[in-house]
């Protein structure tokens, strides 16, 4: 699928991005991982969002990106990814407007309901725990972010969240396709037996799709099959929506092959049938140590 006729007028028209998340290491071993993005070609440089998860070392991602922000001055910033749901998000707004002006407007927000093996949900009472519950509170935070960066005075009412009169400043800044808003990249569902509207139509909402497989396959990378139905469906709902056209990015995450010229075909494959971004994310934390990781950043994206 050519990049123009991805999502209709919606997509980047740039090919595919390719990005790399910044698993393991100290604090300041993760900022030199994002600096060493930079240097050595990729597009994007992620960290990641985990409050008590896995016997690893853990850090705050708005610090991290923070600092990442000001040692940068090209690749795109974000996590992979926030879960909003146990994030007050009026302390998101201000944590996102303070890095994406930091950062020249580079910030994007991956968004998810986040998972249950972290002890910001599991081991707090009042934190939401159900799917259901989750989804909800994701939904009021996207709608609040939405409000608030505006800059308008506003309050707020929806599903779980109440507030009452607040405004932000400043705006976020200003982008060439899609004005003064963060982009954000919620987390959705892909199932072409099944397709979960409410995942995917959140997406929709907004300015691309994290892609996770449905069912037994969701640990699985996409294949190029997968995203060319998973593109399909969305021109066509996205149609059915009436929604506006703007920039609409298809995520991929995952890890590469180690031969270079397979990691190229994947990628190719995959940008043909309409992915925008490939994250490039590894997680298993004996073999991706704070040397290997950076090690293969320097090593530079497949093209």
């Amino acid at each position: 699928m050519d990049a123009s006729t991805r999502l209709e007028a919606g997509a980047t028209g740039s090919g595919l991005k390719v990005g790399v998340v910044g698993s393991f290491g100290s604090a300041a071993e993760v900022v030199e991982m994002a600096v060493a993005a930079e240097q050595h070609g990729w597009d994007g440089f992620f960290t990641w969002d985990g409050m008590s998860i896995m016997d690893v070392d853990t850090f705050d991602p708005w610090a991290v990106l923070a600092a990442a922000a000001v040692r940068t001055e090209r690749v795109t910033l974000g996590a992979m990814v926030f879960a909003l749901p146990r994030r007050r998000p009026w302390e998101v707004v201000r944590q996102s407007l303070t890095v994406d002006h930091l950062s020249g407007g580079r910030l994007v927000l991956p968004v998810g309901v986040g998972v249950l093996d972290d002890g910001g949900f599991s081991a707090v009472p009042d934190q939401p725990q159900p799917l259901r519950d989750r989804a909800e509170q994701l939904d009021d935070a996207l709608a609040f972010l939405d409000r608030a960066w505006t800059g308008e005075p506003f309050s707020f009412s929806g599903t779980r969240l109440q507030t009452g009169e607040m405004q932000f400043l400043p705006r976020p800044v200003d982008r060439p396709a899609g004005g003064p808003r963060v982009p954000v990249w919620p987390v959705g569902v892909w199932d072409a037996e099944r397709p979960p509207r409410r995942s995917l139509d959140r997406a929709l909402r907004h300015d691309g799709i994290v892609v996770q497989l449905g069912g037994e396959r969701g640990f699985d990378v996409p294949t190029p099959d997968d995203v060319a139905a998973l593109v399909s469906w969305l021109i066509t709902r996205r149609a059915e929506l009436g929604l506006v056209d703007r920039p609409f990015d298809v995520v991929l995450q995952g890890e590469l092959p180690p031969d270079r010229a397979a990691a190229a075909d994947q990628l190719a494959g995959l940008a043909e049938a309409g992915a925008t971004w490939w994250v490039e994310s590894r997680w298993n934390p004996d073999s991706a140590t704070p040397a290997s990781l950076l090690d293969a950043i320097r090593r530079g994206p497949p093209r």
